[in-house]
């Protein structure tokens, strides 16, 4: 197919992941958007990154899909839910079709959609190839390239090639206004803001809250240093007790919307987290990072910016808390 023939009117993208997967898809959904300038983009994603990739202004429309629900919620009513899906999809005659992520499900949903043109990820034992239709087809899933460049190998049938890794945009200015607001009702506006997330995707690789605690006692000891403690929704289960256990050190700040979120995390100098979809907000803030992994963690979904320090030399559970305080502290920053 000649670059003339791409003359797709209306597109869908097919996006489905957590948080930082959608926020590693941003640069790929960027390409598209600019290959495609006059054309009706519409994603297909779930909740989790919705609200973000809504203020990155990669697409014209929205498709939401609560995957947890359909998954566990009622099956009648999830049947239900997926042929209204179907209807929906079908009623709006796109001619296009990209599946970034390609599980079998939203292969059969592309081919379903009544798009002539059906552009799949190829991923051994999770695609269904033989659904897509497309002259060229995309090369076979390699993991051993970090997750945004997935999404780009995915794209080569249409000429598209990773011309910048990252992809930066600012919260919107209402949010923005909101975190300096607190900050000042705070009384921290002028500090050195260093932000602790305690999650880590899965509970079984967090770093202790103990040892947040002690690295918050450690970091406050400079009077310029402001420690926030943040947390999100899976996180819920820690926020008991927390104001206690961290006194003075630092100041908690509750769960919140997630452009809010994204706002407050734009402030701080320096971001700690283990290896989650937060992680990746900061990253588009140029905020530093400290990443507290551990020994032989994959590095292809590792956040896509340079100011990063990455913990892996042990075991999350061993990992010292003087060695997160110099990783914080390596940042001219926070000194």
């Amino acid at each position: 197919m000649r670059d003339s023939e791409f003359n797709f009117q209306n597109i869908l993208v097919i996006d489905f992941g957590q948080l930082g997967d959608v926020i590693l898809s941003l640069p790929a959904l960027k390409a598209i958007r600019d290959k495609f300038p006059d054309s009706h983009i519409t994603l297909l994603l779930g909740k989790p990154g919705a609200d973000v990739v809504r203020i990155a202004d990669v697409s014209d429309d929205q498709i939401l899909v609560d995957r947890v629900d359909l998954r566990d919620g009622n099956k009648i009513r999830s049947i239900g839910k997926i042929l209204r899906l179907v209807k929906q999809i079908r009623s709006r005659k796109f001619d296009f079709v990209i599946d970034l992520h390609s599980l079998s499900e939203t292969n059969i949903l592309g081919f379903i959609s009544g798009a002539k043109w059906r552009l799949f990820a190829t991923r051994e034992n999770r695609s269904l190839d033989r659904l897509a239709r497309f002259p060229t087809r995309p090369p076979n899933e390699d993991k051993t390239k970090h997750h945004a460049e997935r999404y780009f190998d995915v794209l080569q049938p249409l000429g598209l090639k990773q011309s910048e890794r990252r992809f930066n945009f600012k919260p919107l200015d209402s949010d923005l206004f909101e975190a300096k607001q607190l900050f000042a009702k705070l009384g921290i506006a002028d500090k050195t803001l260093v932000g602790l997330f305690l999650g880590a995707g899965h509970p079984g690789r967090r770093w202790k809250v103990d040892n947040f605690v002690e690295l918050s006692r450690r970091l406050s000891i400079d009077p310029q240093i402001q420690v926030l403690v943040l947390l999100g929704p899976e996180e819920r289960d820690l926020r008991r007790g927390l104001d206690e256990k961290f006194g003075d050190s630092a100041i908690v700040i509750d769960e919140m919307p997630l452009l809010s979120f994204f706002a407050i995390v734009s402030h701080l100098n320096v971001f700690v987290s283990g290896d989650t979809g937060p992680l990746h907000l900061a990253a588009i803030t140029d905020a530093n990072i400290v990443l507290i992994s551990e020994v032989g963690a994959p590095t292809v979904f590792t956040p896509l910016t340079d100011n990063l320090v990455v913990l892996k030399q042990c075991s999350v559970s061993d990992l010292r808390v003087e060695d997160v305080e110099n990783a914080v502290l390596r940042f001219g920053d926070a000194k």
